[in-house]
């Protein structure tokens, strides 16, 4: 089942370009893992595609490289965010420790837009020129079911409290 999340993420990824690129993960990391709500969306837009089991493979390869080719920069970035959040906010170093960690988050949010850009062009790159457009009628009716939901909600706030 892992496998299909990761590869719908990465599909509906490639298929969303122009939406949301970074999405954080629970621990502080960055990733695919944190999907929320939009995952659900993304494994029937892989469904609805129709995939080839060669299409199907290519992606999971692109994913994989993705993954391995960044998760050593992940993890820097995690040790960094916890050491800093050890650390007493009066205590030597402490400004600067946050200084340094804001610059190195900066750089990897840039990193992570420019490689998710690149995972997505090489994900669609895949995709036959039938499946692209149907793609983007599908992109354009998850995005209207978002606009209807935000509507919704804005027309209907949640009591406060809860």
């Amino acid at each position: 089942m892992r496998k299909y999340t990761l590869l719908g993420l990465a599909l509906a990824s490639a298929l969303t370009i122009g939406t949301t690129v970074a999405v954080a993960a629970p621990g502080g990391g960055h990733g695919c893992q944190g999907h929320g709500h939009h995952g659900h969306d993304r494994m029937m837009m892989m469904h609805k595609l129709n995939l080839t089991e060669a299409q199907k493979a290519s992606i999971r390869q692109i994913i994989r490289s993705h993954r391995s080719q960044n998760k050593t920069a992940r993890q820097a970035l995690q040790q960094q965010r916890q050491a800093f959040e050890a650390m007493t906010p009066g205590s030597a170093g402490y400004q600067a420790a946050a200084d340094s960690l804001a610059q190195a988050s900066a750089r990897a949010t840039q990193a992570r837009v420019e490689q998710m850009a690149n995972v997505r062009a090489r994900v669609y790159a895949v995709l036959t020129p039938t499946q692209q457009a149907q793609a983007a009628t599908l992109r354009a009716q998850a995005q209207a079911r978002r606009q209807k939901w935000q509507q919704f909600k804005a027309q209907n706030p949640t009591p406060s409290g809860q």
